[in-house]
């Protein structure tokens, strides 16, 4: 609470404003480097590396495909091939607003129903095709290094994703993929910028094309990582 832009308990309306609640201004140090990808969230790391063969690795052995992750589309996948990706796995103590590693423009927005599993680090170890398998909101955006996916999951408890510009995305009685384009009125969002929020704890995961980023060398499994961060640069 001593990081909250409102310290009184009393004032939050509901658990979930609780839950969800403002840093204040100046509590995380963002990174100014030019060429900085910055930590979207407070969290751990789950994994970070290569996107090998479209294939994404989640833990002992598991992995799951970019086109799996993006609802099943493999025109939507094509550029994230032999790129990279991270999972950042936000438990229920983080803060719980997610924010842009790089600055970029909307293009599309995909909402994917399914399951609803934890994915702490003994789920994440046991169930196969987690991060595919729950439901789960990705934003495409349009970055100085072209297209980046950054990768809503939701989990136990986690049946509320919002984003800034949509609102509650996740509609209970919602069972297809329903996807949203984004034209002359896409919002661009600065590095930063909150672009989105869970209840409870969750996961992003951020995805970049081949050669376009490269995570620093201690930006790997178990870290434990703070919002705005450099977590890597842009190479591309």
């Amino acid at each position: 609470m001593d990081e909250a832009q409102e310290p009184d308990i009393n004032a939050y309306k509901s658990f979930n404003h609780f839950f969800t609640r403002e840093l204040k201004p100046g509590v995380r140090a963002f990174s100014n480097e030019s060429n900085a990808i910055i930590c979207p969230a407070d969290g751990a790391v789950s994994q970070a590396g290569d996107i090998s063969d479209g294939k994404i690795f989640q833990a002992k052995g598991k992995s799951f495909t970019a086109t799996e992750l993006l609802g099943g589309d493999a025109s939507r996948a094509e550029p994230f091939n032999d790129g990279v990706f991270t999972t950042i796995y936000l438990s229920p103590k983080d803060y719980h607003r997610l924010h842009m590693p790089l600055t970029g423009t909307l293009r599309e927005m995909v909402h994917i129903p399914g399951r609803l599993f934890s994915v702490n680090a003994a789920t994440t170890n046991s169930v196969p095709g987690l991060f595919a398998r729950n439901e789960r909101v990705a934003a495409i955006f349009d970055t100085e290094i072209g297209p980046m996916a950054l990768v809503l999951v939701g989990a136990i408890f986690v049946s509320s994703v919002e984003t800034v510009w949509h609102g509650v995305v996740t509609p209970p009685s919602i069972t297809s993929v329903q996807n949203w384009q984004y034209g002359d009125d896409a919002p661009t969002l600065k590095i930063g910028e909150e672009m989105g929020r869970f209840n409870m704890g969750s996961t992003i995961i951020v995805l970049f094309g081949k050669d376009k980023a490269q995570w620093d060398a201690g930006f790997k499994a178990e870290k434990t990582v703070k919002l705005g961060e450099l977590i890597g640069r842009v190479v591309g």
